[in-house]
């Protein structure tokens, strides 16, 4: 198994890997590998090596910044890049490179990160396939007949194989945790506000939530550490105190009441989903946890997500429709009828809606159901049926979209393979502010099983 971000950093710490050569077996797996996958948009080979240069100068006199210093890290394509394009996979932007980094790159930076490069993904996070992108669709490491999810694919499956020990992603419905679900990684999702979206191209600015995908929920937790905190400069960002979230990790979860919400999660789901949901919750049950059904109220409505996305581009839909892909504008246009007055009263919904999800956890700690009711389909079946592609997506979608709604803390974990390979996802859902515990739950369940362990074969 490739090693964690805490096993390199001691390494690093210790003199005997160096950033370097990290970045370097780094940049070339992706040389190797993104013709297959696809995952990546823009390499950033030069500044990557300067940085790791860098970041080994100051290792070595003793100038550790913490357990990021000289780890290669990559960016999903929607995220701001000081003098790097940020395309956000589209021919509108396609030369488009920003003068500023976003705030969470500004901090990967001032935690020594090594940056790769920028990340593939469905064409301005608007579908969670990653089928949708100018430069061509992104494919899983497991098998790349089969879709990677999206709309953070690039990210999802470029961690996946290795190109890198992890990833920046955003999730407006579920853009983090289903492709992390479909290509057998962790990806975590906070709470809304916990991690500034400044300087991200936003699809829906009531639900953009930025997290990160990595090869474990240490690593994850890592990577959070380094990145939370109050933004004054993001209206959204929340000025409350951020918890060591790698301090929880091994605590007995024995007692940890967990809500299952059978009704809609766990409803109609893929016959291998279903058998790894449930053998999941058994291990759960076995480590101590005490199962609870719950029945919740499941906002399915998307029309605040519809009119926000329209309300970004209908300048630039208006002027230049021809710069987007033809799915990508019919999904803007969605939102081209929603009345101020309706608008304000989504965004009232929203705002009760995230006030009552709270009295869930007053009989609860966590909440756990499967990440996608269905695994990973094929390219070939979407592309030969474009009339499919969008129900697929909505139904992969199905259970990560309620949870941006309320904006809780949730992750994606492996929890099992289908008879074909292709991995399954385990989310783990919490209270505001609740990102230790999710995490703690994630990582016994992780360290209690196997499914991490497996690697693609590539």
């Amino acid at each position: 198994m490739r090693q964690s971000i805490r096993q390199v950093s001691e390494l690093l710490q210790a003199g005997s890997v160096s950033p370097v050569e990290l970045t370097e077996e780094c940049l070339a797996r992706i040389e190797q590998l993104n013709p297959r996958l696809n995952a990546f948009i823009t390499m950033t080979a030069d500044s990557a090596i300067a940085q790791a240069r860098q970041a080994e100068a100051e290792i070595r006199r003793g100038d550790w910044r913490g357990p990021l210093h000289g780890i290669p890290l990559a960016l999903k394509d929607l995220i701001d890049t000081d003098g790097i394009p940020t395309t956000a996979a589209s021919s509108r932007f396609k030369d488009r490179v920003p003068a500023e980094d976003a705030e969470v790159v500004r901090r990967l930076k001032a935690a020594g990160a090594v940056l790769l490069g920028k990340q593939n993904l469905h064409e301005f996070a608007y579908g969670g396939s990653s089928m949708v992108s100018y430069f061509g669709e992104v494919r899983n490491a497991w098998n790349p007949e089969y879709i990677a999810g999206g709309s953070s694919g690039g990210s999802a499956t470029a961690v996946a194989a290795g190109l890198g020990y992890g990833a920046i992603g955003t999730d407006t419905a579920g853009s983090v945790r289903e492709p992390a679900a479909l290509c057998g990684v962790v990806g975590l999702k906070p709470t809304y506000g916990r991690v500034s979206a400044r300087g991200v191209i936003p699809l829906s600015v009531s639900l953009d939530h930025v997290g990160p995908i990595a090869r474990s929920v240490a690593d994850a937790a890592t990577i959070l550490q380094a990145v939370a905190g109050f933004d004054a400069n993001d209206s959204a960002s929340v000025d409350v105190p951020v918890d060591d979230y790698l301090a929880g990790l091994g605590k007995n979860v024995k007692g940890l009441r967990i809500g299952v919400p059978k009704k809609f999660f766990l409803e109609e789901l893929d016959p291998d989903v279903a058998s790894a949901t449930t053998h999941a919750l058994s291990g759960l049950a076995m480590l101590g946890a005490d199962l609870r059904d719950i029945d919740l109220p499941v906002p399915t409505d998307r029309t605040l997500q519809s009119a926000e996305a329209y309300a970004f581009h209908a300048e630039s839909v208006a002027r230049d429709p021809e710069l987007y892909q033809p799915e990508t504008l019919r999904r803007i246009r969605t939102g081209a009828n929603v009345s101020p007055g309706t608008l304000l009263e989504c965004r009232r919904e929203l705002a009760r809606a995230r006030r009552d999800i709270a009295a869930i956890f007053a009989d609860v700690d966590l909440l756990v159901a499967p990440t996608t009711p269905v695994p990973a389909p094929l390219i070939a079946e979407l592309k030969g049926n474009p009339d499919l592609l969008r129900p697929r997506e909505l139904l992969l979608l199905r259970n990560t979209r309620p949870i941006n709604v309320w904006g809780l803390p949730a992750i994606s974990i492996p929890c099992g393979f289908t008879p074909a390979g292709l991995p399954i996802g385990l989310q783990i859902v919490g209270p505001h502010w609740g990102e230790a515990k999710v995490l703690q739950l994630a990582h016994t369940y992780e360290q209690a099983t196997a499914w991490h362990k497996r690697e693609p074969i590539l």
